[in-house]
């Protein structure tokens, strides 16, 4: 894991915790597990899925009665993440707000983050 002890790696807004609520709740769902995979004109893109079980290698975030999953790989680039939920007149959807984001396409559905070496002393791992 690649958190700091007492701290969440990442934090839900109230709109964001409402809407994995209602996920979790229609379908059984354990969560949402969220990552990270290499795509899109920025280099990154956030992945979001259905958790069906929490896999022992995930960092579990539970916060009044939301659950987020993250996958191992994704730990270092999502910590200090706050996800939010925003409904527009033309979309819905969550929203990642990311210090470790060094650029972002003008979609903003493609992400470039910081070298690992800067993010690891960044957190107090280098």
């Amino acid at each position: 894991m690649f958190g700091i002890p007492g701290k969440q790696a990442v934090t839900l807004t109230p709109a964001a915790t409402g809407q994995i609520v209602k996920l979790m709740d229609r379908d059984g769902h354990q969560g949402l597990r969220i990552g990270v995979k290499k795509g899109g004109c920025a280099g990154m893109e956030y992945t979001m899925d259905y958790a069906e079980q929490i896999d022992p290698n995930d960092e579990v975030v539970e916060q009044d009665g939301a659950r987020v999953m993250i996958a191992p790989m994704a730990q270092m680039f999502l910590f200090g993440t706050e996800i939010d939920y925003e409904v527009g007149l033309l979309e819905a959807g969550f929203k990642f707000r990311n210090p470790n984001v060094a650029d972002a396409c003008g979609c903003g559905e493609s992400i470039k983050f910081k070298d690992v070496e800067g993010l690891s002393a960044e957190q107090g791992r280098g």
